[in-house]
This record gives C-alpha cells, structure tokens and sequence, in this order.
C-alpha cells in the first residue's frame, strides 16, 4: 500500500489507532470478564496505553 501525501498519511494513521483502541479496547473487556479485574485498573490501563500512543503519534502528525 502506497500512501501519498500529508492528510492520506494523517487519515491512515487514525484509521490504524481507531483498530487498535478497539483491538485493546475488547482485549481489556475479555480480561475483566474472565479474571474479574477492577474497572479502575483497566482504565488505567487503558489511559497509559492511549497517552503512549499520543506521545509516540502526535509528533509524526505535525
């Protein structure tokens, strides 16, 4: 796949974060149903993860 250009590679960008937080997003869901792990844990998690992927994506965007 070829991408081309700022907005195609901005757009393809959020595309694959969208897939990934709901990769994660449904990963953490299995965990709490099946290990009955606290809320406030998997959204810590889940708050970690996305500020990681913040720092790492937003520098490349601009």
């Amino acid at each position: 796949m070829h991408i081309d250009g700022t907005v195609a590679v901005s757009h393809a960008m959020i595309a694959f974060f969208c897939l990934a937080l709901l990769l994660v997003g449904g990963s953490l869901a299995i965990m709490r149903l099946r290990h009955r792990y606290h809320p406030n844990l998997i959204g810590a998690l889940l708050g970690a993860m996305l500020c990681f992927l913040l720092l790492e994506v937003l520098p490349s965007l601009t």
